[in-house]
């Protein structure tokens, strides 16, 4: 028995043990294809919202997604679209009047969820979703930052820019989403925008209205960045939108 085929069957069967957090390249992180359904194929879908309107993320998935998130592809994307939103903010000529604005979504764009997802009754978004304990973890205000994110922020409010949270997090949950955002670095804000808890429009209509609302005021919204297509369409989208990874849900 040689060596390499020792070291492939311990391979093997770490992998079985703990299928997601290793953050090797198995089967789910080098984009194989899993039954019939090629998860690579499945995630590219879904970030150019060519998949719309799903609920939960394919069970033969649930590697490859877990895979993605906890390892540094993903961390990687986001670096890039923080990157590429950093060098079109430089670019702009600022009024100074402090109103040019740029526009954050915050879970799974500024601060993340993972934590939450990677439990093992969430499993990525294959677990249907359940509010309750959703909001239980959101009242921890405990979820870390998305490090791209926090250093795009940091950059823009150097360049002169005003930010904008724009969230679906409810009101109820004011007090420790701003305590979790101020902890873990977005400490100054222009504007910090959530949602009534007894409003019942899609997500692309209250965004929408909002930033309508914003723009009425006076304010001019440079950028829009955000995790969901929802975030980044509709109305008064701004002069520019960056949409970084989410393959674990989907809001219409």
């Amino acid at each position: 028995m040689g060596l390499s085929f020792l070291i492939l069957m311990v391979t093997i069967a770490t992998a079985v043990a703990s299928p997601i957090h290793l953050l090797m390249p198995h089967s789910g992180s080098a984009g194989l294809k899993h039954a019939d359904l090629n998860c690579l194929s499945w995630r590219l879908a879904v970030e150019t919202d060519n998949r719309k309107g799903w609920t939960q993320i394919p069970g033969s998935c649930v590697d490859y997604v877990g895979h993605y998130m906890l390892g540094e592809q993903y961390r990687a994307d986001v670096d890039y679209v923080a990157a590429e939103a950093y060098e079109y903010a430089k670019g702009l000529n600022l009024t100074g009047d402090g109103k040019d604005v740029w526009v954050f979504d915050i879970d799974e764009t500024t601060l993340s969820n993972l934590p939450y997802y990677a439990s093992n009754d969430v499993a990525f978004g294959y677990i249907p979703y359940n509010a309750t304990k959703f909001d239980e973890w959101t009242a921890k205000g405990v979820a870390p930052a998305v490090p791209g994110s926090l250093k795009l922020y940091k950059q823009l409010i150097e360049l002169g820019f005003k930010i904008v949270f724009l969230t679906g997090t409810r009101e109820a949950f004011k007090e420790p989403r701003i305590r979790n955002m101020i902890n873990i670095g977005y400490t100054q804000w222009e504007k910090f925008i959530l949602k009534g808890d007894n409003y019942h429009g899609t997500a692309v209509e209250y965004k929408s209205g909002k930033r309508k609302e914003l723009e009425e005021a006076g304010y001019r919204i440079r950028g829009n960045m955000g995790d969901q297509w929802s975030d980044l369409i509709g109305t008064n989208v701004g002069d520019r939108t960056f949409k970084v990874p989410d393959p674990m849900y989907y809001i219409g």
